[in-house]
């Protein structure tokens, strides 16, 4: 099952585990179970502190957990945690075994304090680059409190259970057989869910932080190379992000990071934050700005709200809130969200297999989940505003060559149509003669772009119709002071590598004001 590159990798990190692993398999009949057992018995044969017992009595199958002597842990994987999740299998193996987490000392006592029955179930898809973060969140979670137990469940593996649930979106969590959440979701969110006073203690310890020097709003790569910057000139700096990584999260692929070939979002999103924290930077995660208090005059304080009621004062402030996907603004779509209208091809599209699709945007992003569900779907509707196709050639021929594929160009999409509970279609308008199509569909995968996240600035700084904050040559924004970078500007062509050096660039203009004014 494991090729002799990963059984070595493995084995290196086994030899850290300080007590013995139990894994006990439930398998059946199945090809899959076959595989299972094949990975398993690979990972028992690595080193003698992992044993494997292959007659597991537990009614799901097949499924296999992780268990080590004298501790009351509940860890199992429903399905063969290859692909993104077997990063999960490996710190799984590595906690059960004793290896401390790299969670805060704060957030362990957190789940330790956690009280009553907790059983966890997350259902995934093995292409799903959002989901190892829940698993490995909830993993450790059950690892360390015998009140948690968790469950991964590969949807693509225990389809009826998917259709009986209603699931059409991945991640989704369910918490003692109640839907708890969908999406993304970090370890400090969902602590944060299940203890309700958090909040108020994290908006307490906000409010009482010493203003800042320097300020920064946003956790993506304009952020965080904002911060760098600042902090290497030794002043005060602080970032707070509503979640650190911010687009680069839900980004499969990155190959035009230069220096870098290949690499995955969530990868360059942690290589992000470990940069940031080895500088002196007050990190302050899951913090979603929501007001701005520009200073009353040059040299005040600028003062930024919190969705919490929390605020934090500022002499510069650097804003790099990024964007957000754009959603196509018609009716049913927020009704349908996550019930059939999705944003992530590679996180939801194994839920599609079989079925007929569409995809709404013509450009790089859209004509790429055309191609990728096509490999799934019965069939792929792609639908583009403009009378032609946006993406690079190479693209659009491929698109093209496949049989369960169709283009429709100037359409107009005015409504997703469903039954109450899931998508069934969709209503489109051609936009040469005005006469309106219906589609029988499935599922709806949006690929339309980005918005900025620019709500917060309203009646603050000057922004331009699409929302984004003006900047200048130097980032300076309409407010002394106050520097924007990144995606929510109106700098052009939204890269990563932009982004990065347009955060330094706000850094070192709001380093020189600092000093000149202070």
């Amino acid at each position: 099952m494991l090729d002799d590159n990963l059984k070595s990798q493995l084995k290196g990190y086994l030899e850290r585990v300080t007590r013995p692993i139990e894994i006990v398999a439930s398998l059946d009949d199945s090809d899959k179970s076959r595989e299972i057992l094949s990975l398993l018995q690979d990972i028992a044969s690595l080193t003698d502190k992992v044993s494997l017992d292959e007659k597991g009595d537990h009614p799901r199958r097949p499924s296999f957990s992780l268990g080590t002597p004298g501790e009351d842990i509940h860890v199992r994987f429903a399905g063969n945690p290859m692909g993104h999740e077997f990063t999960s299998l490996v710190l799984a193996l590595l906690h059960v075994g004793g290896h401390p987490s790299k969670a805060t000392q704060e957030i362990i006592e957190q789940i330790n304090s956690i009280e009553g029955k907790q059983e966890f179930q997350t259902y995934i898809s093995l292409t799903c680059q959002n989901c190892p973060d829940v698993v490995q969140a909830l993993n450790l979670m059950a690892v360390l409190n015998p009140n948690i137990s968790h469950t991964m469940i590969d949807g693509a593996l225990f389809q009826e259970e998917v259709a009986e649930r209603e699931i059409m979106s991945v991640p989704t969590v369910y918490l003692n057989g109640e839907r708890f959440g969908q999406g993304r979701m970090s370890l400090e969110e969902i602590v944060g869910q299940l203890d309700t006073g958090a909040a108020a203690r994290e908006a307490e310890k906000l409010n009482a932080k010493a203003p800042f020097d320097v300020l920064v709003i946003g956790g993506g790569p304009a952020g965080a190379s904002a911060a760098i910057y600042t902090a290497r000139k030794g002043i005060r700096t602080g970032i707070a992000a509503e979640r650190f990584g911010g687009q680069v999260l839900d980004t499969m692929d990155i190959e035009n990071f230069i220096s870098v070939k290949r690499t995955e979002g969530p990868k360059l999103a942690a290589a992000l934050e470990e940069h940031v924290r080895d500088y002196d930077v007050d990190i302050m995660n899951l913090q979603t700005a929501e007001k701005l208090i520009p200073a009353a005059k040059e040299g005040d304080l600028h003062e930024v709200v919190f969705a919490n009621g929390a605020s934090l004062k500022t002499h510069e402030l650097i804003i790099a809130s990024g964007a957000r996907w754009r959603t196509m603004n018609v009716p049913g779509e927020a009704d349908y969200t996550t019930k059939g209208v999705t944003y992530c091809p590679h996180c939801d599209g194994p839920l599609f297999k079989g079925k007929p699709v569409a995809v709404i945007g013509g450009g790089n992003s859209g004509v790429e989940a055309a191609i990728d569900l096509a490999g799934l779907a019965s069939h792929v509707t792609l639908l583009e505003f403009g009378s032609e196709l946006r993406a690079d050639a190479v693209l659009q021929r491929k698109l093209n060559s496949l049989p369960n594929a169709t283009v429709i160009t100037n359409a107009e999409t005015t409504e997703v149509v469903g039954d109450g509970k899931k998508v069934t279609g969709l209503e489109y308008k051609d936009r040469n003669d005005g006469s309106e199509h219906s589609l029988t569909l499935d599922g709806i995968f949006v690929q339309i772009g980005l918005s900025p996240n620019s709500h917060w600035l309203k009646d603050t700084v000057e922004l331009n119709r699409a929302g984004e904050v003006v900047i200048n040559e130097r980032a300076q924004t309409s407010i002394p002071g106050i520097y924007g970078a990144g995606d929510v500007t109106n700098v052009p062509y939204k890269q990563i590598v932009i982004a990065m050096g347009e955060g330094s660039k706000a850094a070192l203009s709001a380093f020189d004001n600092l000093i000149r004014t202070t």
